[in-house]
């Protein structure tokens, strides 16, 4: 999956980002799609589909593109030094990732949270790990976990706290069809082991603050 997206720099953010495709991955994904449209009763050459397997394969190596990322070298990419030991919350951070029992999406928030011990991070890295991360085959309490780790191993805060709420278009469109139902994992390290820390967090993420 090389060469799908660079990041380059950027004075608003420190990236843009140019999609890149791997035409050799491209034209064999493509492939077993069309064949896989012929298995189903469809007809892969008719207008509607003919571009179809390309389309689709392009569409899943750009919502893999997570394995492509090193999240740990994104955090790097902006930490500082900064003597600021007060909880730094990111709340609301858009996710999209799909699951990987059935290829199915699953979308939805996440909060992260964490207290500096000597170190920050650009704000806009948060989200970034975030995607990096979401941007594969997953399960949720994979996801959360993995970014907790990333920032606690990268940062070496006094505390991470990760919350996520999702839903799963596989409970949803398919198995027990509930369309309305909601999975909250969370993770956390440190301080926000202690009811008070983690009480404050979660305060903070249900707050209409803005």
């Amino acid at each position: 999956m090389n060469n799908l997206i660079d990041h380059l720099d950027d004075e608003d953010d420190g990236y843009i980002k140019i999609d890149r495709y791997n035409e050799g991955i491209i034209a064999t994904v493509a492939n077993h799609y069309k064949a896989i449209l012929g298995q189903i009763g469809e007809n892969a050459t008719r207008e509607g589909l003919l571009k179809t397997p390309e389309r689709a394969a392009k569409a899943l190596q750009y919502l893999t593109h997570g394995y492509d990322l090193n999240p740990s070298e994104i955090l790097r990419s902006a930490m500082f030094k900064e003597d600021y030991s007060q909880m730094v919350v990111v709340k609301d951070i858009e996710v999209y990732s799909m699951c990987e029992h059935h290829m199915l999406p699953f979308f939805g928030k996440a909060h992260v949270a964490y207290i500096p011990n000597g170190h920050i991070v650009g704000l806009s890295k948060i989200p970034r790990i975030v995607d990096a991360f979401a941007r594969r085959l997953q399960v949720q309490e994979r996801l959360t976990n993995e970014i907790r780790d990333c920032i606690q191993e990268t940062l070496m805060p006094a505390g991470v706290a990760v919350v996520i709420e999702c839903q799963h278009l596989c409970m949803a469109m398919r198995g027990i069809q509930k369309q309305n139902s909601v999975t909250t994992t969370s993770a956390f390290t440190g301080e926000f082991a202690k009811d008070k820390t983690r009480a404050e967090f979660l305060r903070l993420i249900t707050a209409k603050l803005h």
